[in-house]
């Protein structure tokens, strides 16, 4: 597997995305982080720059404190303040921009929705890892396109590590697994959950199978 060797993303495991804004970040983050999350974004689409910014630096001390990398989504400025990773989405900065502003060791993930080719083209622009979804239905985004294992599986001599999201459970996250994914997202199935240190765990214990 073509991986950054100066990047510290983990082998595989729970990709936690927070939910926010909610009063209750901080609590469900660390919670997230005791169930076993490998990988935690910080996603506020709201505009509130100074607020995102004492979440985001809080969550990094969390994420320090748990030998978890921290994701922003799509703020390289947010990222390059806090030297943390950025997840780009098709509307958001180019990656060789973002590695320009970040360093090489930052972690850069980006989305490619149902696209192969458009993978084709972020792996050759210095993406660290593919995010692909949604695979199932998703109430964070039940608009959005569709992938299938089909795609991962072409995905594979990429050579990057592949992220799945869009409406993964614990009882369907195994399909995606045995076709190759090193990541599962989860937004709504930890952060919506009573209990995310539960749900984390529920998540994390199938890359210990």
């Amino acid at each position: 597997m073509r991986v950054n060797p100066l990047s510290k993303l983990p082998a595989c495991g729970l990709y936690a995305i927070s939910d926010g804004p909610r009063d209750d970040l901080l609590t469900a983050c660390a919670a997230t982080l005791r169930g076993g999350a490998a990988l935690l974004q910080y996603r506020d689409k709201s505009r509130d720059a100074a607020r995102r910014h004492a979440e985001a630096a809080a969550l990094k001390a969390l994420c320090v404190e748990s030998g978890v990398p921290l994701i922003i989504n799509d703020d390289v400025e947010l990222a390059a303040a806090l030297k943390c990773g950025v997840h780009l989405g098709e509307d958001d900065a180019d990656p060789v921009a973002a590695r320009t502003r970040l360093g090489d060791a930052a972690i850069i993930g980006v989305s490619c929705y149902d696209s192969i080719e458009r993978a084709r083209h972020l792996a050759a622009s210095g993406a660290d890892y593919l995010a692909f979804g949604a695979f199932f239905p998703s109430p964070t985004k039940p608009a959005a396109r569709r992938a299938d294992t089909e795609l991962l599986r072409a995905a594979r001599p990429l050579g990057l590590p592949l992220v799945a999201i869009g409406g993964i459970t614990p009882d369907n996250a195994p399909s995606l697994l045995d076709a190759g994914v090193d990541f599962v997202a989860v937004i709504s199935g930890v952060f919506g959950a009573a209990d995310p240190q539960v749900a984390a765990g529920r998540y994390a214990a199938l890359f210990t199978k």
